[in-house]
């Protein structure tokens, strides 16, 4: 009896004599690039340093595509975007020390949002690892001790012979659901020295699947079948799982409405009958989902944004399917499913019986009616109309990338269909080079950023990046004077702001200066300018004026 396990793949004898002879002037950086081109890498994003030069003078000797940043929290960013776009590992090049922990904001987000991205960073040399203070340029005594809460797995490499098995140790964990950041170290001297190992073959590194447990999705496949007012919570992990048509399937099995959470947005059908859209920061629709009596939640755990900010007091049963363990019931009581979106949706389709219900789409009517009621209430028909025409402009299937601004916030409830944007961890400076990664993995296609002036001050640089390798991304900059969000929060909290008014660059000067052409826009030619921008090749910069305002929070 022969098991998987005892089988051994024969190398043929054209490998054989590769292995015994390998090419010559290689060096540990080679083992790094050949891993991650066997692991199907074609992509590369980073900054070089001192300490990882052996890396980066390997990847002239390989096929892999390297796009460089300016700054190392903006090549986590990209690296994080190329991941949510491919749904593929993004591998990320980093140098130690301070090179190193400027990626951390960006790693936070890549965890927050479920991004496969595989940071390799170098490392101070082998004698000087071990918490003793050597002296080494840009020594830490622990460096992997910082992103040890921020990252899914981390790896450290000691010899050479270590490095494709720890990379691929590494890729598998970051495509593991739920995908997330992944972090590799390697020392310098072992990335510099000669190496006589073989040139690295393609290898394997899929994770397995992660199925639910069929008694869990009976019941609830029961619960949903036999419930008189069911409701759908689409989060992101339904996007990640590329699973929306199974989601539109089960929804229409039991005319049950679903809502699309920020990070879930695009997994359903804007305009379709049973969509709820994404106004979960209303109380309207807070109130709602807490009628339901029975609340299937798919991908999402919950959290502050998902919840009206942990207003959301759930009556009924909640059936939650969430790949992140510790997502699961962490904030209701439910009927915890951990699994894979697509395949736990699958294995409710097979098993739930149809339901109808001639009143959802009425019901679902009735909500948005007065959602749409309490916006028209409030002054604010510059900001939708803004909104409105930034939609105009984006071609069909072209991806969006927002800041965290004002017109983001805005974009998470009233934007109609998928967007991305750092609403998981919620940091600045995302938008512009986040589109830079979208771009660098389909380079055929435009790309939105979007940015207020405070957050755009954090990614200027990557405009030189943009300019470099010709990325078509245009950035739209909303130039508020200030942290118009923050000014707003405090404001209201406190009668007055301070610490959010701004000196700001002329941002279409600057932008020139880069060599990417920009114009300034108002709100009746916003649409006009940025369709234009939007068409033309390469990167351009479209810079709107505006101080807006954001509609009324229901949570207070």
């Amino acid at each position: 009896m022969t098991h998987d396990h005892d089988l051994v793949l024969r190398p043929t004898p054209r490998q054989v004599e590769a292995a015994l002879n390998p090419p010559p002037g290689r060096n540990g950086g080679d083992l790094v690039v050949e891993t991650l081109a066997g692991l199907g890498a074609t992509t590369v994003f980073g900054l070089p340093g001192q300490h990882a030069l052996g890396m980066f003078d390997a990847l002239r000797r390989s096929d892999l595509r390297y796009v460089g940043l300016r700054v190392e929290n903006n090549a986590g960013f990209a690296a994080d975007a190329y991941g949510r776009v491919t749904g593929e590992a993004a591998p990320l090049l980093l140098s130690t020390g301070p090179g190193a922990l400027t990626s951390l904001a960006a790693l936070q987000e890549a965890a927050a949002a479920s991004s496969p991205v595989v940071a390799i960073s170098s490392q101070i040399p082998t004698a000087g690892l071990g918490g003793g203070r050597h002296g080494y340029l840009h020594e830490l005594r622990d460096q992997k001790a910082s992103f040890r809460d921020v990252v899914k797995s981390v790896h450290t490499v000691r010899s050479q012979s270590q490095i494709p098995s720890a990379i691929a140790a590494a890729w598998e964990s970051a495509l593991t659901a739920p995908h997330g950041p992944v972090w590799v170290e390697i020392p310098q001297d072992v990335l510099l020295a000669e190496t006589a190992l073989p040139a690295v073959t393609p290898m394997d590194a899929f994770p397995e699947d992660l199925v639910p447990r069929p008694e869990l999705t009976a019941v609830a496949a029961e619960l949903l079948a036999n419930a008189v007012r069911p409701a759908i919570i689409a989060g992101g992990g339904v996007v990640r799982a590329d699973a929306s048509g199974k989601l539109l399937a089960l929804a229409e099995r039991l005319d049950a409405p679903v809502v699309t959470t920020f990070g879930g947005k695009g997994a359903f059908p804007w305009e379709h009958p049973l969509s709820l859209q994404s106004w979960l920061e209303d109380r309207h629709t807070t109130d709602f989902l807490e009628d339901a009596d029975v609340l299937l939640v798919v991908g999402s755990g919950l959290g502050e944004l998902s919840s009206n900010y942990h207003t959301f007091q759930p009556r009924g049963r909640i059936v939650q399917i969430e790949a992140d363990l510790g997502k699961l019931e962490s904030n209701h009581p439910a009927l915890g499913i951990h699994a894979d979106a697509r395949i736990a949706l699958q294995a409710l389709l097979e098993t739930v019986a149809e339901r109808h219900d001639e009143t959802a789409a009425g019901r679902v009517r009735a909500v948005l009616d007065q959602v749409r009621a309490r916006i028209d209430a409030q002054d604010l028909g510059e900001e939708r109309r803004i909104l409105a025409a930034v939609r105009e402009a984006l071609p069909a299937g072209a991806p969006s990338f927002w800041d965290m601004t004002i017109l983001a916030y805005w974009a998470w409830s009233a934007w109609p269909g998928a967007m991305h944007s750092a609403q998981g961890a919620g940091g600045l400076g995302y938008g512009f080079p986040a589109a830079l990664g979208a771009a660098a993995a389909d380079p055929g296609r435009p790309v939105l950023a979007v940015s207020g002036d405070g957050g755009a001050m954090y990614s200027i640089a990557e405009l030189a990046t943009a300019k470099q390798y010709d990325l078509p991304v245009t950035w739209l900059i909303v130039d508020d004077g200030g942290y118009g969000i923050l000014r707003e929060y405090m404001t209201d909290t406190f009668g007055e702001a301070t610490a959010t008014e701004l000196a700001r660059p002329d941002f279409v000067a600057l932008a020139e200066s880069f060599g990417v052409p920009a114009v300034r826009t108002t709100p009746d030619t916003l649409a006009a300018d940025l369709t234009k921008a939007l068409a033309a090749p390469g990167p351009s910069v479209v810079v709107l004026p505006a101080l807006l305002k954001m509609f009324a929070p229901t949570h207070l």
